[in-house]
This record gives structure tokens, sequence and C-alpha cells, in this order.
């Protein structure tokens, strides 16, 4: 299959969840962010996460309004252990380990960030502003996936462990921990998990953890004092926005070498597993509103952030909004911060290279340390030199970026004319299993690969490159777990290499797809080197307008039963497969602002509820001024729900009793069957 190619812009639309009308839609960033922990200083926020194995390490983002976010630093430019593991040498690595689960405070004018390092203990960065320099101070000890206080009375307490809680204070200086303080706060067998996130809101203790065990819930422990003891309430579960939990691969072992039996098991839509919202902190805006900023695993894209309102009752933040407390909406009013309706609508990366700078884009990292030797910016491309490795995951100097969704296309373009014998370089994903496109040089033969290592599945295609240039794409469908290879002779038509391939999430490197550009020798030395131009990444889904379908008639179907809402004579809401195109099967919507509608009949009725939600109370009326107010919740490729802004619970019809619609559903279930998300067709 030949398509055209896309234009070579040095900037282009990326995902961002401000839809423009006052509202936002989940996720924050359509990559990955793991273990986000957020803070406020003044009307500033700053969220940051796990970085595992890449570097530069720590990322943190900054905010004015809570929804788009600006990459702003990272804590480290390398890790400074002396340890091979940390730079993919001597068969050493620390895939999946390195440094995760950060906790980011402020006080006293300096920000902290504290996070584990495995092997290495815990790690403290101080810095007096939040662009850095930051100075590292190894804590040591065996403190990890912590959150730490600085208490009224000048103590600083880190909260750690899973399951059995533990409290230790810190040292002032934070030269390690006071051993002799430790102490058991909650109990084994309290059901309390990790990822802890401890606050004090008017004189009382919030610690926030997750629990992952049968399924991820997120609770709240409060207690009068530190040292408890804690009652618990779970503030959130079972909140997919409609997705399952994504393949998982099955290995033995860590990372897998070429030849070795994989699996992928195949998704099971109905289950929830990690793909609800879950860990994370909260913040509250200036005026006293409260949010929190929760990961899910969201498919191959790997673990990202979300946004959600917390209504506090009877003493606890619980998610979500009166009537529907414990499930957040996907869509929702962004929060009320000063910069709400000035700040401009933009993603946190530049995803964009032309190799032309000095330095790399913020939105790069390293697949380990690499070796500054073997890599330079030069004539506006980046330079790559091989270096011994037998697979790409082994591969060092791999530079990396996360994957975005739902789709993204990315293209590079690379001149292999000083390549050796040996060498091996292109267009890859880092995962596991992994896959890439690339050039291989064998004696003074030149070979295009495409290289899928689930079945170690290998395909060749001569090719004769015009002045040793090829472009190497790759089509990424995240959300269906699907991905493929392209190339092109000229930048301009591109050819599929291969099919698709099954993207996969796993536990091995805790990461998603990570789009990756290498080169090394399969020979087992130093050969020459690939050079890369003109990085581009479109995301044909990122522009947020037309997601609701104002000025359009069209039929509602729901995705349970297959069958249009049908507005019956006789006034209730219902399905149908007799009258499909009847006039009581089409719809339209009336704008009411920031992302709410009224919907409408074509024969001029409106919907509205009539008593509490149960089925037979939605219904049908002539009266604009009883219409229901919706939110327009977007679940992308015109799949949506439609939300009360009465009771905030959601119109649906179950697809197996036979009743009419109902306005008393929390919300879609995983595999978004249950009768309460819909598809638009015009």
């Amino acid at each position: 299959m030949a398509f055209a190619g896309m234009a070579q812009s040095t900037k282009s639309k990326s995902w961002s969840a401000d839809n423009g009308n006052g509202t936002y839609t989940n996720p924050l960033t359509y990559d990955e962010f793991s273990d986000p922990d957020v803070i406020r200083v003044g009307d500033d926020y700053y969220l940051a996460g796990t970085t595992m194995h890449t570097v530069p390490g720590l990322v943190i983002l900054h905010s004015k309004d809570l929804v788009n976010w600006e990459n702003v630093s990272y804590c480290f430019d390398r890790f400074d252990f002396d340890d091979d593991a940390f730079s993919l040498k001597d068969g050493k690595e620390i895939y999946g380990q390195g440094i995760w689960a950060p906790c980011i405070r402020y006080n006293d004018g300096k920000f902290y960030l504290y996070s584990n390092v495995n092997g290495k203990g815990l790690q403290c960065f101080v810095s007096d502003k939040i662009e850095g320099p930051w100075k590292h101070i190894n804590m040591q000890g065996r403190i990890y996936d912590l959150s730490v206080l600085f208490d009224d009375d000048g103590k600083i307490y880190a909260i750690h462990g899973y399951g059995e809680v533990k409290c230790t204070e810190l040292k002032p200086d934070m030269s390690g921990p006071i051993e002799e303080t430790e102490r058991v706060i909650i109990p084994e067998g309290s059901a309390v998990g990790e990822g802890h996130h401890m606050y004090k809101i008017d004189g009382m203790y919030y610690l926030i953890s997750t629990d992952y065990i049968p399924n991820g819930r997120t609770l709240c422990s409060r207690s009068k004092s530190i040292w408890g003891p804690y009652e618990t309430c779970v503030i959130t579960a079972d909140e997919t926005f409609g997705y399952h939990a994504a393949p998982m691969t099955q290995i033995r072992g860590r990372i897998m070498p070429d030849n070795h039996p994989v699996s992928i098991a195949p998704a099971d839509p109905d289950k929830t597993a990690a793909s609800n919202i879950h860990q994370g902190g909260i913040v509250s805006t200036p005026d006293g509103q409260w949010w929190a900023l929760l990961m899910m695993d969201f498919h191959s894209i790997g673990r990202t952030v979300t946004l959600a309102p917390i209504t506090w009752k009877d003493g606890w933040p619980m998610l979500g909004l009166e009537g529907n407390l414990g499930r957040s909406p996907r869509t929702w009013l962004k929060p009320n911060t000063a910069a709400r309706d000035t700040e401009p609508i933009h993603a946190p990366y530049e995803r964009n290279e032309n190799f032309d700078g000095k330095t790399l884009g913020r939105v790069w990292q390293w697949n380990h340390n690499p070796d500054d030797k073997m890599w330079s910016l030069k004539d506006g491309k980046l330079r790559l030199k091989t270096m011994p490795a037998e697979q790409l995951m082994w591969a060092r100097n791999t530079l990396t970026q996360r994957a975005i969704g739902p789709k993204s296309v990315t293209t590079v373009e690379m001149d292999v004319k000083n390549l050796k014998d040996g060498d091996v370089c292109g267009l890859g994903n880092i995962n596991v299993p992994c896959s890439w496109a690339g050039i291989v040089k064998d004696g003074k033969q030149i070979v295009l690969r495409r290289f899928e290592q689930v079945n170690n599945d290998t395909l060749d295609v001569p090719v004769k490159l015009t002045d040793d240039k090829i472009w190497l794409r790759f089509i990424g469908d995240f959300d269906n777990d699907k991905g493929r290879y392209a190339y092109s002779t000229d930048g301009k038509t591109f050819h599929d290499l291969g099919g698709d391939m099954v993207l996969s999430y796993q536990l091995i490197t805790f990461q998603g797809a990570r789009i990756s550009l290498f080169a090394f020798n399969k020979n087992g030395k130093n050969g020459g080197y690939a050079e890369f131009d003109n990085f581009t990444v479109d995301e044909p889904m990122a522009s947020r307008d037309g997601y609701i379908p104002f000025d359009k008639t069209f039929r509602i179907i729901n995705l349970a039963t297959g069958l249009p809402m049908h507005a019956t004579p006789h006034g209730l809401m219902y399905d149908t497969n007799a009258d499909a195109d009847s006039p009581q099967t089409r719809f339209r919507v009336i704008d009411r602002g920031n992302g709410k509608v009224v919907l409408q009949c074509a024969d001029g009725r409106y919907v509205f509820v009539s008593g509490f939600g149960l089925p037979g109370d939605v219904r049908l009326t002539n009266d604009i001024n009883l219409a229901e107010e919706f939110m327009w919740q977007d679940f992308l490729n015109k799949e949506f729900m439609l939300m009360s802004m009465k009771n905030h619970k959601y119109i649906g019809k179950s697809p197996t009793t036979g009743s009419p619609y109902s306005m008393d559903y929390a919300g879609a279930d995983p595999a978004r069957r249950n009768g309460a998300v819909f598809r638009w067709e015009e």
C-alpha cells in the first residue's frame, strides 16, 4: 500500500486536553507520564513523574491552569552512579528500574524532589528554582514509593511501604532518615496499598494510597495524628473512561533475546485491572477547589495522567461530583484558576526535531546513560556512531521519546552512506517485545529490514537509495494496540513494510511504546555512523475542534445494542430496529456553552428527565425550559456519553432487560457495552 507523505513541518498540532470551550477531556497528555505527584506554589502548578531507566531523569511539568502543561525541567542529565548497569555496559541493564515514583514538595523557598533508585536507596534533589540546577543528595536507606510531609512543627516525615505503611522522620539537612523514628502507622490487613501521598489539611492528616489487588483502587486514610490511628475509605474505583487493560507481554526473565519464546496475552475487554484511574496526588486551587491528578494504564501508550474534580463528603476527598461520587467525568469544566480563560492551548512538548540546534529538544531521552563520545549534533543532523550490540534493547545511545496517542505517524529521514559492515540503524519501538525498521549493512550490500521480536519475524526488502537516504515511518494506533512500519526512497511516497503488529504493555520496563532512533553493530565492534534528520510526529486526532456535532442531524447508536435511540411517540426514550430512518431517530444538539448541550429530536421535542433517573424517567417534552442539560463526554472517534448536569450520571439503556432509557448510569464499563456509550452517525 502506498500513501501520500505528510508535510515535514517544524511544528504541528499535538494533543492537548483543552477543548477550547472551557472544558477539558482526559487524558491530560496522551503519552506516558507515570506516578504523578503535584504541588501548587502560588498560582503555579508543578507535576513530577517517573522516568525509570531513561535520561535525563525525573521529569517536571509546569501549568497555570492544571490542563495545559509544559516540560520545564529534569532533575539530572545522567545517572551518576559508578555502575555499568546504568549505561547498558557489559551485559548489565536497569530496565524498569532506575528512578521512579517521585514526590515533589516545596518548603521555605526551596523545591524538593524525592525518589528511589533500585539498589542505591532514597535520593533527594533540591533547587531554589524549578528549572534547576538541582543538588543531588543520596539519602540511602530502604525508603521507596514514598510521600514526604513538611509538618507545621518543622519535622519532616517520609511515609512508605506497601500494605504495612510506615512513617520515618527525615534529617533536616536531608542527609538521611532518622532510623530510630520508624514506626508502622497502618498495619497490614487494612487493604491499603502503595504510592502514598500525604497531606495535612485543616489539622487532619490525609494519606492518599493505591491498592492494585485485585483491581486498582484509590484510598484515603485519615487521622488527627501523623502516627495514627487511621480510618480508611475508598475514594475512587472502576473509573476506566471506557478503556480495558492492554494486551500484556508474557515472557520468562527480563530483556528478551531474539529467538526467545514470547507471547502477548490478548486483552480481556471486560476486565478493569489497572486501567482505571489510580495512584497520584491531589492539589487545591487558590479558591479552595480540590483536584486529583491520577494515572491510568492507557493501553500500549503506557501510564498517563488524568484530571478529576474532588467533592468533599463527610470529611473525605471523594473523586467525582455530587450524585456520582467515586466516578469522574472524562470531559469536565476546567478548574477555576486565574489562567483558566487566558492560558493558550498547548502541549507539554515540541516533538518535531530538525536537529539544527546545539542541544536536543526537551522531549528526548536516552535509553540508559549515553556515551557522549559516540553521538553529536553536526551540520543540522543527529549523528549516532555504532557500538556493539546483539539487538535493539542492548544498543547504547538509543534516543527515544514517548509515543503519543491516540494515533500518531512518526517519520524520520536517515542518511546511511557512512555505515560499515555489520551496522544496523533505523527507527524502532523500545518495548518488550521490541520492533524496528532500518538498514542493515552486510559487507558492501545494504538491506531494508523490518524486525518484530514477538515471532522473531524478519522481513528483508531490497532497496536502491538515491543519495544514500531513506525515510522511515511508524504508524501507531495506540488505543487499538496496533502499529506498522513504512518506508520511502524519495520522502514523498511511502510503502508499508509488513503488516500490523500487536502493541502491548508490560511490567518489565514499566513503559509503553517509545519511538527510538538507533544505530549499533551486530558484529561485536565499533563501526560507522548513521545520520538522522527531519523527525516529525503527525497526530491526526490532536485537534479538539468539532468533537460535538453542532449544526448536524445525526442518529445515536447505542454501542451495546447496535440500535439507534428512538424518541417514541408515547413519550419515552427507547431504541428500535423497525423505524431506524424515522424522524424519531434523528437528533441535533443545541449549544448551551462550556461543553453543555440540549438534545432535540428532529420532530421538535426535547429530552428531559422526570423523576430520579429510573427506567422510564427519560422522556420527551415540547418545552425547552424543561430540557435536560448534558455535558458531552468525548470518547473520540464519534463515540460519546451524555452526563446530566443535575445528578452527574449518564443516560443509558440496558442491553438485556428491555427497559427504556434511564439517567442512572455511573459511567462506562471497560468494554463500553453496558449501554451508556454511543456513536453518532450523520
